[in-house]
């Protein structure tokens, strides 16, 4: 009878415990109590903290209105997960056809328009007669870039360098981003409105902007086109970066901002590669920002949304975290920009 009793027995644990391997095989134990999800990580993600420009830089050499430069470094994203935004239906109307979007939309009014089609600028001459009342190269010779900023004055390896890097022709604004004499060389140039002559050259609360591009594929060059706070008050007053990213990864966007009096920021990615001709356009609203790429929604952040003066520019720098190699060099070119305000 025991032995009847201890052979039932024996079936009975070797029926439980193969139920519990088919269930772990099939998965159907991730919702027990005590298991933990996995978490996202954002593989670009690098921790930063922002630093004032040094006061010993280069004096005014072409605009008279440069002789300051201010502190807009762009923060790349936190080590955070990045953000699962909610779905939104919306199409991007900027990104109807690849032709400059000209007149107003629903609930936004123009005010910018330029497509680069007025005449050629040579590099060193920008913006010239032709573009200086709607641009600003924003930032002399030598001013320190974001990685730049927190490195000794004539150890930097990076910086903005207008002269060397801004051009049009063919009708395209032309970045041309290069290394000399071991820095690598960006710019930072900035759309004019209502004939701003200084700083900040097209401050608005809530805004529309668009703007076609096409980035070559260089490692340790990136692009970090924001909204920066008049204030200059970061992260307390937000900063929003749309597109931003490591030209040889993968574009996205990220809002910056306070919560329980510690900066943190989400991101949006929408896994696109860049090197080829993209349409990108942040909508700031007071309920929210919503980003476009090529006419698609990647969603709208409600998290932290500014709601003090913010103006936008091109910011295109290098070396965060890596520097480009020596002999890396290419071409950011943009072929139109749009802004409106809200009606």
């Amino acid at each position: 009878m025991k032995r009847n009793q201890r052979r039932a027995w024996t079936c009975a644990v070797l029926v439980m415990m193969m139920t519990l391997l088919a269930a772990v095989a099939c998965g159907d134990l991730r919702g027990a109590p005590g298991a933990s999800a996995p978490q996202a990580v954002d593989p670009e993600s690098t921790a930063s903290s922002p630093t004032q420009p040094a006061t010993d830089e280069p004096s005014p050499a072409s605009e008279p209105d440069q002789s300051s430069p201010a502190s807009e470094p762009a923060q790349p994203p936190t080590d955070k997960p990045a953000l699962t935004p909610e779905p939104s239906a919306a199409a991007d109307p900027a990104a109807a056809s690849e032709a400059m979007p000209v007149g107003d939309l629903p609930g936004w009014t123009q005010v910018f328009v330029e497509d680069f089609t007025e005449g050629d600028v040579g590099l060193g001459a920008f913006p010239g007669p032709v573009y200086g009342t709607r641009w600003s190269e924003n930032y002399l010779d030598g001013t320190p870039d974001t990685a730049a900023q927190q490195q000794p004055k004539g150890q930097r390896t990076s910086g903005y360098y207008p002269s060397k890097v801004l051009s049009v022709h063919d009708g395209f604004m032309d970045m041309f981003l290069h290394s000399e004499d071991g820095v690598a060389r960006g710019a930072a140039p900035s759309p004019k409105l209502f004939g701003a002559n200084q700083r900040p050259y097209n401050s608005l609360v809530y805004g529309r902007y668009s703007v076609r591009f096409k980035a070559d594929v260089l490692p340790g060059f990136k692009l970090a086109w924001l909204l920066w706070p008049d204030s200059k008050k970061w992260p307390e007053d937000g900063e929003i970066d749309f597109p931003e990213g490591d030209l040889s990864k993968v574009i996205y966007a990220a809002v910056h901002g306070v919560e329980n009096g510690i900066h943190d920021n989400e991101v949006l990615r929408p896994n696109v590669p860049y090197g080829d001709w993209h349409i990108a356009t942040t909508e700031w609203r007071a309920d929210g920002i919503e980003f476009f790429l090529d006419g698609q929604s990647l969603g709208v952040s409600r998290r932290f949304t500014p709601t003090n003066p913010m103006h936008y520019i091109l910011q295109t720098e290098s070396c965060s975290p890596m520097c480009p190699q020596p002999e890396t060099s290419g071409h950011v070119l943009v072929d139109w920009v749009a802004i409106w305000t809200r009606s």
